[in-house]
């Protein structure tokens, strides 16, 4: 992106207090009043055959939690001494970085992440997780300036995670310094940066090494265990945080080669897979599609504007036999059409449906206002077809 190059990074850092990374928080642990976890991927490193939960015109497995709970005592990462100066590459990314507040209204729950700042006009690049099943508000707070700012999402890709935001009325700010993943090596010194915990203020940062490259890995929803695979990731030995996804792994030099995107949950599923090691989007990849996503250039994967919203909440049939409709959304297009519950989706206008993921992934080539031929299957195996007309929902 030709606006990518960067801003001056150190005057807006300036005006924080002390050039100290922030220790890691400690994630409070769960209980029946604090319902509310923050976006980050668990990899399971599992193939097989996956059954995905979600809200059609959502996500497959989007993120939804409860009230946001007080900050937790800080917890000092355990770790070897790192092997660079950790605060000058913090100092160097931060004003880069801005903390992401979303509220999910139709689950009644909020999620926080992570972005980085591409261009001083407010575009922000974060993980589509983070903002998916956003509806209502969408808050983003700049770590270089300490403003807050609404931000609406430009367009999105779901098979590489990866979302563009634009902040409202943003101007003058530091982007992001950007390097070259394609010249990452393992060994290589990193930091991961991001708002671990979801607890908002200066960011905290993980200090590591890549550990290896190309890294094709399963991820899971935190609380829904739905799942997608991703691609020729970046492994470091970093400990990445929920919070943490969307933000930067940097280089010594606090250059961006990564998007912090997903982390292992303490399981060991095959050599070389060690407990706590987190995982990261190139940030060549990234960009590139950033980019298309600017360019307004939709594909299979990338969905440019708002989310068509039918108001169905699947799983898949099972055999490839289709979508099964597990309950309708009231007031939604589908409501209104009298669609039910136990039927099977099994084709959008010329395309077969054979799941709940292949129905998400028709809808995101489609907007609010498409008129959809939806063709349904009762119990009997008996087929009807009905027009449905999507409306805006939510995000992802």
């Amino acid at each position: 992106m030709s606006d990518n190059t960067g801003a001056p990074l150190g005057a807006p850092w300036a005006q924080q207090p002390s050039l100290v990374p922030p220790p890691r928080p400690q994630e409070p642990p769960p209980g029946p009043e604090e319902p509310k976890k923050r976006p980050l991927r668990a990899v399971l490193l599992a193939v097989g055959l996956v059954v995905l939960l979600g809200l059609v015109g959502i996500a497959v497995g989007h993120y939804a939690w409860g009230p946001k709970p007080p900050p937790a005592p800080a917890k000092v990462v355990s770790a070897a001494p790192p092997p660079f100066d950790v605060a000058a590459a913090l100092a160097k990314v931060s004003p880069a970085v801005v903390n992401i507040d979303v509220e999910l209204g139709l689950e009644g729950g909020g999620a926080a992440g992570t972005g980085i700042v591409l261009s001083p006009d407010g575009l922000v690049l974060t993980n589509n997780h983070v903002v998916e099943g956003a509806t209502t508000s969408m808050r983003v707070t700049d770590v270089g300036n300490g403003r807050g700012y609404d931000a609406t999402v430009l367009g999105y890709d779901r098979a590489h995670d990866i979302a563009l935001l634009k902040l409202d009325g943003a101007s003058g700010l530091a982007a992001a310094t950007l390097g070259d993943s394609n010249a990452t090596r393992i060994g290589d010194a990193v930091v991961a940066v991001g708002n671990a915990g979801g607890v908002g203020g200066p960011p905290s940062a993980s200090p590591g090494k890549v550990t290896r490259l190309g890294r094709q890995v399963t991820a899971a929803d935190e609380v829904t265990g739905a799942t997608e695979t991703l691609h020729d990731l970046i492994q470091v030995d970093a400990d990445v945080r929920s919070g943490d996804s969307g933000g930067p792994l940097a280089d010594p030099q606090g250059r961006v080669i990564g998007i912090d995107t997903a982390a292992n949950a303490g399981y060991v599923f095959d050599e070389g897979l060690r407990p706590h090691e987190g995982f990261a989007i190139p940030i060549a990849q990234a960009t590139d599609i950033a980019q298309r996503i600017r360019d307004g250039k939709a594909s299979d994967t990338v969905h440019i504007g708002p989310s068509a919203f039918l108001g169905l909440t699947v799983v898949d049939g099972g055999n490839g036999s289709g979508a099964l409709i597990k309950s309708v959304v009231a007031g939604g297009p589908a409501a209104k059409l009298g669609l039910k519950a136990n039927l099977l989706v099994v084709g959008v206008d010329d395309k077969p449906v054979t799941s709940a993921t292949a129905l998400v992934a028709v809808l995101d080539t489609h907007h609010p206002g498409d008129r959809l031929r939806v063709t349904v299957a009762g119990q009997g195996g008996k087929t009807a077809t009905v027009t449905l007309i999507p409306v805006s929902g939510p995000i992802g």
